[in-house]
């Protein structure tokens, strides 16, 4: 693929790096599933509980319902639209609050050094060893299910990779001449970090973003999958992988429809951010 060219003021030729075409499909399914998100209710052209129980187990293919009914006769690119609304609200909500806890403890870590960075450091190690799924379902079995609980939850998946992250290039940034001389002027602690290191840093902290978005999905459609998750009437993604796993040998377009959602979703998200890394980063430039 070439690369595209523009031209500035003084007519000289800007070379501007084309995008892959593998990039191009991953950035085209994300904007649709955000697009789907948003408008599913609209969308979709039935209601996610809506019951056809004349069409129970109904094949794909016809008019009525074009990816068949489940086994109460609800329609599954309805229930798809609003699985894929839910799944994305988790995803995203828990990826920023992971990444505003993560990247908060790091500058405060950075920032204070001493016992607040051991506290940090020994807070991400620990984390970092305890397999989040038995922490996950331990919580959810103890508390309850619940939409805000497990967005919540999810949010502490991942978030000891942006403080590492986020301490180190703090360190980095304050032994260079920028902040300090930010910190001369008379600026505060603030400012210094959320308006003069942040963004120096934003773009490594993008990327693991979009490293840990996949295994959010991944992670929340696992504990739907196992009953702890979204609970009924609202559905998920992993919710429908749930319920069809039942009905994989008589009516599997119940499961394979989700599961080839969940599939893709993630595997566009990490081209997106393989590519992202590899244009960020100026190690590998």
């Amino acid at each position: 693929m070439t690369d595209a060219t523009l031209k500035d003021t003084a007519g000289r030729r800007i070379s501007l790096p084309a995008i892959p075409l593998s990039v191009a499909l991953a950035i085209g399914w994300i904007v649709a599933m955000l697009v789907i998100a948003a408008f599913a209710e609209k969308i979709a052209p039935y209601g996610y509980t809506q019951l056809d129980l004349r069409n129970r187990l109904a094949a794909p293919g016809n008019v009525a319902h074009w990816l068949g009914t489940d086994e109460l006769g609800r329609d599954v690119l309805s229930r798809l639209l609003v699985s894929i609304r839910i799944s994305l609200l988790i995803a995203f909500g828990a990826t920023a609050i992971s990444a505003v806890v993560g990247t908060t403890l790091g500058f405060l870590a950075a920032h204070f050094r001493g016992v607040v960075e051991q506290f940090v450091l020994m807070l991400t190690d620990f984390q970092a060893s305890m397999p989040f799924l038995i922490m996950a379902l331990a919580v959810l079995a103890f508390f309850g299910n619940s939409l805000p609980l497990l967005i919540g939850l999810m949010g502490l998946f991942g978030w000891e990779r942006y403080a590492r992250i986020a301490r180190g290039l703090a360190i980095s940034a304050n032994a260079q001449g920028y902040a300090a001389a930010v910190r001369q002027l008379g600026a505060t602690p603030p400012r210094i970090y959320l308006q003069h290191i942040l963004p120096n840093i934003a773009s490594t902290l993008i990327v693991s973003t979009t490293l840990v978005f996949p295994e959010v999905i991944l992670m929340e459609s696992g504990l739907s999958f196992l009953g702890l998750g979204v609970q009924p009437p609202m559905t998920s993604l992993g919710n429908m992988v749930g319920y069809g796993r039942e009905y994989l040998t008589r009516a599997p377009w119940i499961m394979l429809a989700p599961a080839t959602t969940i599939v893709v979703t993630t595997l566009a998200v990490s081209v997106i951010g393989d590519w992202l890394r590899d244009r960020l980063d100026p190690t590998l430039q």
